[in-house]
């Protein structure tokens, strides 16, 4: 038996076949499957036939799968970004999985409130699509770079935009891929804001960030000098017992799934010695491995 909260990692779909019989004899309970801009030439149907295999095979679960574009422009590189939400939405049950996530998108540099009317047409109507089939859908919190006034890929990383968003799609499968992580790069403490979002927050990605509070002091945030790295749990500054804990108490039923390559040390040939460490000690933050009750 399982724990219910599984600790998993992000596989890119395209490979998934491939690279996860490399990796799941490691421990990892869970898959987080992902695209970028589109689902491209990969057969979903296919794919998920052969991951389902797998994963009664090795007894995992793939936790939801993943399109990382911008929908509402439609535009470039990201002209089949929106198809690729319809279509990870109406294949989703195929992989297991009731949980779509992503990006919102954005007008490309506007503002988050001259975006607010497009995301609402938008996902207005993939959240019906979503709701229709069971399926939730979850925006993951990061920036991609942009800020309130500015950007081109995402709005939902900052609370102020949350409110605005739910307020403007009021669907109660619309949440967060939520991370410490982005936070963190934004000086936003992230373990009141969990406590405060939980109801919303559909997915967890592992992922950490240490904040250099010294370069921040001496040279603030926009001096030549990081003042911020992402981290793969484990190795950043957050408690992740806080943060199960915290998810815990609030009835969350999703997983942790780890995103790696994005750690300036454990990276390279010390990639999934990375991952596996995070694996561990996110196993740890939770208690260890499941124990049943005596009856």
């Amino acid at each position: 038996m399982h724990d219910s909260l599984r600790i998993g990692t992000l596989v890119g779909a395209p490979d998934a076949v491939r690279v996860i019989p490399q990796i799941v004899k490691h421990g990892f309970e869970s898959f987080s499957l992902t695209f970028w801009q589109t689902t491209g030439a990969t057969d979903l149907a296919e794919t998920a036939a052969r991951v389902r295999e797998l994963a009664a095979e090795h007894d995992f679960i793939i936790s939801s799968v993943g399109i990382f574009g911008n929908p509402l422009t439609g535009t470039g590189d990201n002209a089949d970004a929106l198809a690729s939400w319809e279509r990870l939405i109406d294949h989703a049950h195929l992989f297991g999985t009731d949980m779509v996530s992503g990006f919102t998108g954005r007008l490309t540099g506007q503002s988050i409130d001259e975006s607010i009317p497009k995301f609402a047409e938008v996902f207005g109507e993939l959240s019906k699509r979503a709701a229709g089939k069971g399926l939730r859908i979850a925006f993951e919190n990061c920036s991609m770079g942009g800020d309130w006034q500015t950007g081109d890929w995402n709005i939902a990383h900052n609370p102020a935009a949350w409110e605005k968003m739910f307020n403007a799609v009021p669907a109660d499968n619309i949440g967060l891929e939520w991370e410490p992580c982005h936070q963190m790069v934004a000086l936003i403490d992230p373990i009141p804001q969990l406590r405060k979002w939980t109801d919303k927050i559909f997915h967890v990605h592992g992922k950490d960030a240490t904040i250099a509070w010294d370069i921040v002091r001496e040279y603030g945030i926009h001096g030549p000098q990081p003042y911020v790295w992402h981290r793969t749990p484990g190795f950043g500054d957050t408690n992740w017992t806080d943060v199960i804990t915290i998810l815990r108490q609030a009835g969350y039923k999703g997983t942790i799934d780890i995103e790696g390559w994005h750690d300036p040390v454990y990276r390279d040939e010390l990639e999934m010695t990375g991952q596996v460490h995070a694996l561990n000690y996110l196993k740890h933050c939770r208690g260890g491995s499941f124990i049943p009750n005596p009856i």
